[in-house]
Protein backbone atom coordinates (compact mmCIF):
# COMPACT_ATOMS: atom_id res chain seq x y z
CA UNK A 1 0.00 0.00 0.00
CA UNK A 2 1.32 3.45 -0.82
CA UNK A 3 1.74 5.83 2.10
CA UNK A 4 -0.16 8.66 0.39
CA UNK A 5 -3.38 6.81 -0.41
CA UNK A 6 -6.39 8.74 0.88
CA UNK A 7 -10.14 8.31 0.49
CA UNK A 8 -13.14 10.61 0.56
CA UNK A 9 -15.78 9.59 3.11
CA UNK A 10 -19.42 10.25 2.26
CA UNK A 11 -22.29 10.17 4.71
CA UNK A 12 -25.12 7.68 4.12
CA UNK A 13 -26.84 10.53 2.23
CA UNK A 14 -23.81 10.88 -0.12
CA UNK A 15 -22.80 14.18 1.49
CA UNK A 16 -18.99 14.59 1.68
CA UNK A 17 -17.73 14.41 5.26
CA UNK A 18 -13.94 14.20 5.31
CA UNK A 19 -10.78 12.70 3.86
CA UNK A 20 -9.15 9.74 5.63
CA UNK A 21 -6.04 7.62 5.02
CA UNK A 22 -6.59 4.69 2.64
CA UNK A 23 -5.98 2.18 5.43
CA UNK A 24 -8.76 3.76 7.54
CA UNK A 25 -11.15 3.60 4.57
CA UNK A 26 -10.31 -0.10 4.15
CA UNK A 27 -11.02 -0.75 7.84
CA UNK A 28 -14.41 0.99 7.50
CA UNK A 29 -15.27 -1.27 4.57
CA UNK A 30 -13.97 -4.47 6.24
CA UNK A 31 -15.95 -3.75 9.44
CA UNK A 32 -19.04 -3.06 7.28
CA UNK A 33 -19.34 0.51 8.51
CA UNK A 34 -18.94 1.73 4.93
CA UNK A 35 -19.28 0.47 1.38
CA UNK A 36 -16.83 1.30 -1.41
CA UNK A 37 -18.22 3.70 -4.02
CA UNK A 38 -15.11 4.16 -6.16
CA UNK A 39 -11.92 2.10 -6.31
CA UNK A 40 -8.53 3.66 -5.69
CA UNK A 41 -5.08 2.74 -6.90
CA UNK A 42 -3.53 0.94 -3.93
CA UNK A 43 -3.78 -2.62 -2.69
CA UNK A 44 -4.07 -3.86 0.87
CA UNK A 45 -2.81 -7.38 1.46
CA UNK A 46 -3.20 -9.78 4.36
CA UNK A 47 -2.51 -13.50 4.61
CA UNK A 48 -6.03 -14.29 3.42
CA UNK A 49 -7.29 -11.16 1.65
CA UNK A 50 -6.32 -8.90 -1.20
CA UNK A 51 -8.33 -5.67 -1.28
CA UNK A 52 -8.26 -2.70 -3.64
CA UNK A 53 -8.16 0.45 -1.54
CA UNK A 54 -11.26 2.59 -2.11
CA UNK A 55 -10.97 6.18 -3.35
CA UNK A 56 -14.50 6.97 -2.10
CA UNK A 57 -16.52 5.20 0.60
CA UNK A 58 -20.08 5.77 1.82
CA UNK A 59 -21.03 5.17 5.44
CA UNK A 60 -23.80 2.62 5.96
CA UNK A 61 -25.39 4.68 8.75
CA UNK A 62 -26.09 8.40 8.82
CA UNK A 63 -23.69 10.38 11.02
CA UNK A 64 -24.62 13.85 12.22
CA UNK A 65 -21.48 15.99 12.13
CA UNK A 66 -21.48 19.61 13.25
CA UNK A 67 -19.61 21.58 10.62
CA UNK A 68 -17.61 24.72 11.27
CA UNK A 69 -19.24 27.60 9.42
CA UNK A 70 -15.86 28.89 8.22
CA UNK A 71 -12.55 27.60 6.90
CA UNK A 72 -9.61 27.91 9.29
CA UNK A 73 -7.10 30.58 8.28
CA UNK A 74 -3.70 28.95 7.82
CA UNK A 75 -0.62 29.85 5.81
CA UNK A 76 -1.06 26.77 3.62
CA UNK A 77 -4.73 27.59 3.00
CA UNK A 78 -3.84 31.18 1.98
CA UNK A 79 -1.32 29.81 -0.54
CA UNK A 80 -3.95 27.39 -1.87
CA UNK A 81 -6.59 30.13 -2.19
CA UNK A 82 -4.17 32.45 -4.04
CA UNK A 83 -2.79 29.67 -6.25
CA UNK A 84 0.71 29.94 -4.77
CA UNK A 85 1.20 33.28 -6.54
CA UNK A 86 1.97 36.73 -5.18
CA UNK A 87 -1.19 38.85 -5.37
CA UNK A 88 0.89 41.95 -6.07
CA UNK A 89 3.20 40.84 -8.93
CA UNK A 90 2.15 37.30 -9.86
CA UNK A 91 5.49 35.62 -9.08
CA UNK A 92 5.75 32.53 -6.87
CA UNK A 93 4.64 33.32 -3.31
CA UNK A 94 6.86 32.47 -0.36
CA UNK A 95 5.22 34.36 2.49
CA UNK A 96 1.95 35.93 3.59
CA UNK A 97 1.21 39.64 3.92
CA UNK A 98 -1.44 41.71 5.65
CA UNK A 99 -3.00 44.10 3.11
CA UNK A 100 -3.80 46.56 5.89
CA UNK A 101 -0.72 46.14 8.11
CA UNK A 102 -1.33 44.95 11.65
CA UNK A 103 0.73 47.91 12.87
CA UNK A 104 -1.98 50.12 11.38
CA UNK A 105 -4.95 48.26 12.84
CA UNK A 106 -5.28 45.44 10.30
CA UNK A 107 -6.57 42.09 11.49
CA UNK A 108 -5.42 38.54 10.78
CA UNK A 109 -8.54 37.62 8.79
CA UNK A 110 -9.24 36.06 5.39
CA UNK A 111 -10.09 39.41 3.82
CA UNK A 112 -6.80 40.99 4.96
CA UNK A 113 -4.22 38.20 4.45
CA UNK A 114 -2.74 37.39 1.03
CA UNK A 115 0.10 35.34 -0.44
CA UNK A 116 3.14 37.41 -1.44
CA UNK A 117 6.65 36.93 -2.77
CA UNK A 118 9.51 37.91 -0.49
CA UNK A 119 10.43 40.94 -2.62
CA UNK A 120 6.94 42.47 -2.61
CA UNK A 121 6.47 41.75 1.10
CA UNK A 122 9.79 43.49 1.86
CA UNK A 123 9.05 46.51 -0.36
CA UNK A 124 5.52 46.91 1.02
CA UNK A 125 6.63 46.50 4.66
CA UNK A 126 4.04 48.29 6.84
CA UNK A 127 2.77 50.66 4.17
CA UNK A 128 -0.67 50.92 2.63
CA UNK A 129 -1.25 49.92 -1.00
CA UNK A 130 -2.30 53.48 -1.84
CA UNK A 131 1.05 54.82 -0.56
CA UNK A 132 2.85 52.58 -3.06
CA UNK A 133 0.36 52.95 -5.89
CA UNK A 134 -0.20 49.17 -5.87
CA UNK A 135 -3.43 47.31 -6.55
CA UNK A 136 -4.50 43.79 -5.70
CA UNK A 137 -5.03 41.45 -8.65
CA UNK A 138 -8.19 40.28 -6.86
CA UNK A 139 -9.62 41.12 -3.44
CA UNK A 140 -8.98 38.49 -0.76
CA UNK A 141 -12.03 36.65 0.54
CA UNK A 142 -12.69 33.68 2.78
CA UNK A 143 -12.96 30.42 0.83
CA UNK A 144 -16.42 28.88 0.77
CA UNK A 145 -18.11 25.70 -0.36
CA UNK A 146 -18.16 22.00 0.42
CA UNK A 147 -14.79 21.38 -1.22
CA UNK A 148 -12.98 23.86 1.04
CA UNK A 149 -14.75 22.61 4.14
CA UNK A 150 -13.91 18.96 3.41
CA UNK A 151 -10.54 19.27 1.68
CA UNK A 152 -9.02 22.44 3.08
CA UNK A 153 -5.79 22.99 1.16
CA UNK A 154 -5.63 19.47 -0.37
CA UNK A 155 -5.76 18.95 -4.11
CA UNK A 156 -8.81 16.77 -4.82
CA UNK A 157 -8.46 13.34 -6.38
CA UNK A 158 -10.22 13.46 -9.80
CA UNK A 159 -12.47 10.59 -8.64
CA UNK A 160 -13.90 12.88 -5.91
CA UNK A 161 -15.03 15.76 -8.15
CA UNK A 162 -18.59 14.45 -8.63
CA UNK A 163 -19.12 14.18 -4.88
CA UNK A 164 -17.62 17.57 -4.07
CA UNK A 165 -19.68 19.47 -6.63
CA UNK A 166 -16.58 20.55 -8.55
CA UNK A 167 -16.46 20.62 -12.34
CA UNK A 168 -14.63 17.68 -13.88
CA UNK A 169 -11.40 18.68 -15.55
CA UNK A 170 -10.97 17.68 -19.16
CA UNK A 171 -7.96 15.53 -19.95
CA UNK A 172 -5.53 16.97 -22.48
Amino acid sequence: MSGTAVALVLNATYEPLCVVPGRRAAVLVLTEKAVPVSEGDGLLRSSSTLMVLPAVVRLTRFVRVPFRPHVTLTRRAVFARDGGRCVYCGHSASTIDHVLPRSRGGHHTWDNVVAACGRCNHVKADRMLTELGWRLRQPPTAPTGVAWRVLGHRTPDPRWLNWLGLPEQESA
